[in-house]
């Protein structure tokens, strides 16, 4: 594969990353868990265009041009900060909908639309400056340096890493769906998502506060 080595020690690399639960990861389950499969894979998808988002800049350049400007790094990382608490505090604070005692009074659960979930997902993602400069810390170690298309592994390394990213996102939606079908599971649903609120609120405050960032 041109301008590449060690491909395959790079996929084993980034699956390890991919598993690893984060804001992204913790996005889709929610969304599969409140409200099926289908939103779950919707999140996973944002989560992918956003990435793709991510590795565009990079390979222009312009993710070196925010890791290298202190102001356009805060600016991108209080706003990433700020919609993580938000989807946290939506988390914590709404209502799940009460199981009818009679089938009569039976509604089904309202949605969000799939391209609403597909949004917020891309804003999780795109918001994160952290993301930009993984690509550019991670990637490049892959990279032959003497190679004349290194634009063109880099690109190639990005769309290898989003993609098997999105393959576990979803695999963890279809977990998530398959166990909150257990009766134990669906018991424990709503403590599920104020801890996962929680999480979001968490990792939105370090991102804000990390001064290594």
């Amino acid at each position: 594969m041109p301008g590449l080595h060690e491909y395959l020690l790079f996929v084993a690399a980034g699956l390890l990353l991919n598993i690893t639960p984060g804001a992204d990861m913790l996005y889709v389950v929610t969304q599969a868990g409140r409200h099926g499969l289908a939103r779950g894979v919707a999140g996973a998808l944002g989560v992918f265009a956003g990435t793709l988002v991510h590795i565009t800049l990079a390979i222009a350049g312009l993710s070196a041009l925010l890791a290298a400007s202190a102001t356009a790094f805060a600016l991108v990382k209080y706003v990433g900060a700020a919609y993580l608490v938000y989807l946290g505090l939506r988390l914590l604070f709404s209502r799940r909908a009460v199981a009818p005692t009679r089938a009569a009074d039976a509604e089904p659960a309202p949605r969000p639309a799939l391209s609403a979930v597909f949004r917020r997902g891309w804003l999780v993602n795109v918001l994160n400056p952290k993301i930009a400069l993984f690509f550019l810390a991670f990637l490049p170690q892959f990279i032959d340096p003497a190679a004349g298309d290194r634009m063109l592994a880099f690109g190639v390394l990005g769309l290898t890493f989003n993609t098997t990213g999105t393959l576990v996102n979803c695999l963890a939606a279809w977990a998530t769906v398959g166990i909150g079908r257990l009766p134990l599971a669906r018991a424990a649903g709503r403590v599920a998502e104020r801890v996962v609120g929680g999480l979001f609120v968490g990792l939105g405050c370090k991102l804000a506060f990390d001064s290594s960032a």
